[in-house]
């Protein structure tokens, strides 16, 4: 892990990659111009990654979910926009790409960044409001200033969605959403800008997505409707509309202009097409999970990726039309996180519907298993490798072989308010498991059984965490009722009750097994003795909000924390003192977990983000 700074000094845990990938974002899978790298947004961070090796870097500024990104066109800028609470200032940022170092604050904004746009020699970027500003603005790059600033579109129509540079001339740009469409020029010499309305006749669009042309003849636009416009910048006048018959389902969500001629169209229901022709025939055509928000070509290579708002991107060649998954993440809030005993390059996540095994190294998803409509809350893997045991709200504990994913048990009504907590003891024949009824069930585990053991009813609210020591004889349970009670697992009766004034969300065992720290609501972290549930020690875990997470060394040197404050920190058991912070998440830490090697630290978010730290 990354080393400190100095006596005192709090160091800064380092950020090794990222599994995650904002889809929902339009437009936010960017291929950079030098054709090796790709950029997208994950939270409050643009992830930047080299497409051969796979190593990420990433650009930290924002405050809150980025919700636009773009790169210039000689792919030495790159600017991001982000949404903010109503009434606040907005924050585009300016990067300088080869160093990756932030260039410029751009705050003029309020709410949200809608869009942003490069000017074709990197002069100008264009930046567009959201619907509580409305308002379009023209930055000058090198000076880092604004140049003037209108609103976006006319008081007869809705709001102005999507912008757009010129290819050929900096002082050009257009805008389009809700039944407005308008081609800008700006005035150097005056520092204004001037909008031209686009006629469309008797048609009424709302855009989500436009294209330029490379010549500045036309650009196309893609709208809620199913169908693409095609607009003269010369006339602005609508020339083609399509297709005509047989309208894209779910609207067309994102637009790209290929070298070799046509239009690929993606759209909300996964459909990625390529039109030709005056009225849009489809040609090719190829299905994807989610809704296409990002098409994106490398360069001018044969080849263009797709992002969805699945967390999905895709890689497909322009001849073969042929979709590839490049990567994967969760889109839900992430439950659980688990290593196999003695296996650092494996680990297991759970959210909404699934569960994921991950090959660290590689940061590639090995293995998903489906249980529609319902969440994992917790998850477990037995000490010998050869079962997945998890915890769904629907009541029910369910198993599986960790090799291919298929079901080997499940246990229905295991708990009244779904199961909320799972533990497995050391030899593989015991589960305990927590719900939200406040009950605690042990279950004996054989070849083909499953039976009921014994019921402990201590806790009056939802169980939030199980550990058991190392000779299974002994184990405790943290709930949201503000208890943590020790118990003997051969008597099956409590041997200590902890109260506190807080919820309890975690709880780990020293390695030693004669002290246990527990934290919750309160943003305390407290030390208590196992013989007689004393509290020894009690130090601030955070300022502001509660945590959730917790896991310990194998050799009780350090213990790591997260929680709603987004920070991730390394802590020295004996000084109770914080010697590095990790900032990255951009959503409430649900859980994190130190790696049996001690080499690194995974964290899982409420957006869905795992990130995995030095």
């Amino acid at each position: 892990m990354a080393a400190a700074k100095g006596d005192g000094a709090v160091g800064e845990l380092e950020l090794q990659a990222a599994i995650g990938f904002n889809g929902h974002v339009p437009c936010g899978l960017i291929c950079h111009p030098d054709r090796e790298h790709i950029l997208y947004p994950l939270g409050c961070t643009v992830v930047i990654q080299h497409l051969d090796t796979k190593k990420q870097s990433f650009l930290h500024g924002h405050a809150d979910n980025v919700s636009c990104v773009v790169v210039s066109r000689d792919g030495m800028y790159v600017a991001s926009g982000q949404v903010t609470c109503i009434g606040f200032k907005a924050d585009i940022i300016l990067w300088d790409f080869p160093k990756q170092e932030l260039l410029a604050r751009l705050s003029l904004h309020e709410g949200k960044v809608e869009g942003l746009s490069f000017s074709p020699r990197g002069i100008y970027l264009v930046s567009l409001g959201g619907q509580d500003d409305g308002r379009v603005m023209v930055w000058d790059v090198s000076k880092r200033e604004a140049v003037c600033g209108s609103p976006a579109s006319p008081r007869s129509a809705g709001n102005a969605n999507v912008v757009m540079c010129s290819s050929c001339r900096d002082e050009m740009f257009v805008t389009a959403g809700n039944f407005t469409i308008r081609v800008w020029e700006l005035d150097t010499a005056t520092k204004k800008i001037h909008p031209s309305e686009c006629y469309a006749g008797q048609l009424r669009r709302i855009t989500v997505c436009v294209q330029m042309t490379d010549d500045d003849d036309d650009f196309y636009l893609g709208t809620t409707s199913g169908d693409v416009l095609k607009v003269n910048t010369s006339s602005k006048v609508v020339t083609a509309c399509g297709p005509q018959k047989k309208k894209f389902s779910m609207r067309v969500t994102a637009l790209l202009l290929p070298k070799t001629g046509g239009l690929i169209v993606g759209t909300g229901e996964g459909t990625v097409a390529l039109c030709t022709g005056s009225d849009f025939q489809v040609k090719k055509r190829m299905r994807v999970e989610g809704a296409v928000t990002s098409l994106t070509c490398r360069g001018r290579d044969d080849q263009f990726f797709i992002g969805t708002n699945k967390g999905q991107m895709h890689r497909s060649a322009y001849a073969t039309f042929k979709e590839e998954l490049v990567a994967v993440c969760h889109t839900e809030a992430v439950n659980d996180i688990v290593f196999p005993e003695g296996h650092s390059d494996l680990f297991v996540t759970c959210s909404t519907n699934d569960i994921r095994v991950w090959y660290t190294p590689e940061r590639l998803e090995r293995l998903r298993i489906t249980v529609p409509n319902v969440t994992c809350h917790a998850v477990e893997v037995t000490r010998d490798g050869m079962v997945i045991v998890s915890a769904w709200n629907d009541g029910k504990i369910r198993a599986f072989v960790p090799a291919t994913g298929e079901p080997m048990y499940e246990i229905n009504n295991a708990h009244n308010l779904g199961v909320t907590a799972i533990a497995a003891t050391s030899d593989c024949k015991q589960i305990i498991s927590g719900g939200g009824d406040g009950q605690v069930r042990i279950w004996n585990i054989g070849e083909k059984t499953q039976k009921l053991r014994e019921v402990l009813k201590e806790h009056r609210g939802a169980v939030s965490c199980i550990k058991i020591n190392k000779n299974d004889k002994e184990g405790v349970t943290a709930s949201l009722d503000g208890t943590c009670v020790i118990w003997d697992l051969v008597r099956y009766v409590r041997k200590q009750m902890i109260l506190d004034n807080t919820l309890f969300k975690c709880v780990c065992y020293h390695p030693g097994e004669y002290q246990i720290i527990t934290s919750g609501t309160d943003r305390k972290i407290v030390y208590w003795e196992v013989l007689d549930g004393s509290a020894i020690r009690e130090v601030q875990g955070s300022l502001s909000s509660s945590i959730n997470g917790m896991d310990i060394t194998s050799d009780g040197a350090s213990f790591v924390t997260g929680g709603d404050d987004h920070l991730v920190k390394l802590w020295d058991y004996k000084e109770g003192t914080v010697t590095h912070v990790g900032v990255g998440h951009s959503g409430n830490i649900t859980r994190l977990k130190i790696c049996p090697a001690n080499k690194y630290i995974v964290s899982v978010s409420a957006d869905g983000a795992v990130l995995i730290w030095k």
